[in-house]
């Protein structure tokens, strides 16, 4: 009579077990733990290219959070438009032992315009999961269907989305017609095992057993480490526009004839008035610095992604009449106010922000997230960031430097490397006077100019309110004791792209006395102190993205009655990371002149120099902690 009910508690058990296995904690390895807050435990993304013009994306991935940093790694969101429709979207929430605990439809998700109403224009929402965990570890397995009506951007694989996520599986496949051709580039996978199977129409990805990728300190930026590949159809459909390009110079053929055609016209009163504002420039780098002041006046950015895939700038003349645009639209606009004049100017895409990220010199397809004016200037070019109402002529600092760009031209397209601010073109110059006073204080007047990266990093500074000015001095001197600043005084010269900052500040405590010896910091206005993290087992390349001088050239005033014991002999640090001297002279009773400079030099190091740079720090941050004895004169 007992052999029916075990047997049921039997298959109970067996069917517990087995639900609970499949996304239980306990069945993820402990080396996908490690440094990991999220584990990607299933990942199949299917692409399946419907014709040229479509392409409908179905996704299903099983995520466990397995701490509240792990939450950042959510991707529990689908985009829709006009050209884009979501079929299907759904998720179901399991806990740790993977046991299921809520079911999420449709109508659970969120839905939200992603325009502003002010600063973006855009017909583009989200549907969008807000969820708020009860307990950790959880999983969550999401599962979409998209339809694009655009298949010139191609969905990416990218099996590890973030840091500190590790991934048990991911897959992705791609299924297309015969007539359509497929290209696939693969990224940062050296080290990594991809189960490739490719067949007429198919092709198949898939890779497992990847641990989270922890950053360390001056590591390549993540396009350079993280695992993607990138996919692009020889022939295909940007919303209704058809394109056909195997070359970046035929890419760059159809971006000028489809999207850039017939978008320069512009009202005959501003042809006009653009010809009287340059009819005594002289040359066309002239003409163009007076249009571009033109523009930065009269127009301000907007984020616009409607029309062709947010891609086809606005017409000139809409610009012209609305005041208004995104980075395509202004570019344009100043490219047709340039050509109005007889001033040639090339529409340039590139990718844009502090990391440097190169268009793909070796895969065509839509790259990029910016665009600027690429203006000819002798045998080089000028860049100009039309979205900036501020922005010095020609002036790109760290947003668009040193990366591949493709110059749309009507001949075709061409990869240039836009300009690179080196280490002398990025400095900063300091000179003044520092007095150290009988009851200990400090008191600082000093010119400070910036040129370069070092420029872009402190003029936006003049923008602020008085208070957020003082506060931030207060944080950038913040090894000076109740630093009060006196006065300050701004001055941002465009033409030459520096900024100089004078400066009068005061601070207490600056001479200590450490059990009856009075001592001093000879360098009190710009230590380097901080020394990268050490690691036993690095394992990432050393890269310093830019470079940079700094130098000081001040006198520092003694108190009265008071000399320094000994003046230590020049320090000079040099490595292949760069070159640090300080010097210390006493040029008259109670006055010292103190000279230091600091130049860190670009470049990308093998991992088995870090620990090389790290000492090249250290020993920096110790002549910067310099202290000097005061004695009786």
């Amino acid at each position: 009579m007992y052999k029916p009910f075990l047997l049921m508690l039997f298959v109970a058990v067996q069917s517990l077990y087995a639900q609970n296995n499949t996304f239980s904690t306990l069945s993820i390895a402990d080396n996908l733990k490690e440094s990991a807050n999220s584990v990607v435990r299933e990942q199949e993304i299917v692409v399946e290219i419907v014709s040229q013009k479509s392409y409908i994306i179905t996704k299903r991935e099983a995520l466990t959070v397995l701490n509240s940093k792990g939450l950042n790694n959510l991707d529990t969101n689908e985009h829709y438009s006009s050209s884009e429709k979501i079929n299907a979207i759904s998720a179901v929430v399991y806990n740790a032992l993977g046991k299921e605990m809520k079911k999420i439809r449709t109508s659970d998700f969120k839905d939200q315009s992603v325009a502003d109403g002010f600063s973006i224009l855009t017909d583009d929402r989200v549907l969008y999961l807000d969820y708020t965990p009860t307990e950790y570890p959880f999983t969550i397995v999401f599962e979409s269907e998209v339809k694009s009506n655009n298949t010139a951007f191609l969905p990416v694989w990218v099996p590890i989305n973030d840091y500190y996520e590790s991934v048990q599986k991911s897959k992705i496949t791609y299924l297309y017609p015969s007539d359509l051709q497929l290209n696939f580039k693969e990224y940062n996978f050296e080290g990594l095992t991809v189960q490739k199977n490719q067949s007429a129409g198919k092709l198949e990805l898939q890779i497992e057993n990847l641990n989270a990728i922890k950053p360390e300190d001056y590591t390549p930026s993540k396009s350079k480490l993280l695992p993607m590949v990138r996919f692009a159809l020889d022939k295909f459909n940007l919303i209704g526009v058809y394109g056909d390009a195997k070359t970046w110079k035929d890419h760059g053929v159809w971006v000028y004839n489809t999207l850039l055609k017939e978008t320069d016209e512009l009202p005959e009163e501003t042809v006009a008035k653009m010809k009287d504002l340059v009819k005594d420039a002289k040359t066309a780098v002239e003409k163009a610095q007076r249009i571009y002041h033109y523009v930065q006046n009269k127009t301000r950015y907007v984020s616009i992604q409607l029309g062709v895939g947010g891609w086809k700038p606005m017409l000139a003349k809409d610009v012209d009449k609305l005041g208004y645009g995104d980075c395509k639209a202004l570019t344009n606009y100043t490219r047709s106010l340039l050509k109005a004049v007889g001033v040639e100017s090339y529409y340039t895409v590139i990718f844009a922000g502090r990391e440097k990220t190169d268009i793909s010199e070796d895969f065509v397809a839509m790259q990029g997230n910016h665009v600027l004016l690429a203006l000819p200037n002798d045998e080089k070019y000028t860049f100009l960031e039309c979205t900036s109402q501020d922005n010095p002529f020609g002036f790109q600092s760290d947003f668009t430097d040193d990366r591949l760009a493709l110059v749309i031209k009507p001949e075709g397209g061409e990869l240039i490397r836009t300009n690179n601010y080196n280490e002398k073109l990025s400095s900063q110059l300091i000179t003044g006077t520092v007095k150290l006073n009988e009851d200990g204080t400090l008191s600082a007047d000093f010119i400070r100019k910036s040129t370069g990266t070092q420029y872009s990093a402190k003029n936006h500074i003049q923008q602020q309110s008085k208070q957020e000015i003082v506060e931030d001095y207060k944080e950038e001197f913040s090894w000076l004791t109740n630093l009060s600043v006196e006065k300050y005084k701004h001055n941002d010269d465009k033409e030459k792209v520096v900024f100089t900052e004078e400066l009068s500040f005061t601070a207490t405590d600056y001479i200590r006395n450490n059990g009856g010896y009075l001592t001093f910091l000879v360098n009190p206005l710009n230590q380097l102190t901080s020394i990268p993290q050490r690691y036993r087992n690095r394992k990432f390349p050393l890269e310093i993205s830019r470079g940079f001088y700094d130098e000081e050239n001040y006198t520092i005033e003694l108190p009265q009655g008071l000399k320094c014991e000994s003046i230590p002999e020049p320090v000079k640090v040099e490595d292949k990371f760069g070159i640090y001297s300080l010097t210390i002279k006493e040029n008259s009773p109670g006055k010292l002149s103190i000279n230091r400079s600091l130049l860190i030099r670009k470049g990308t190091f093998d991992k088995s120099e870090y620990e090389n740079f790290r000492k090249f720090r250290e020993q920096i941050a110790r002549f910067d902690g310099t202290k000097l004895l005061l004695i009786k004169a």
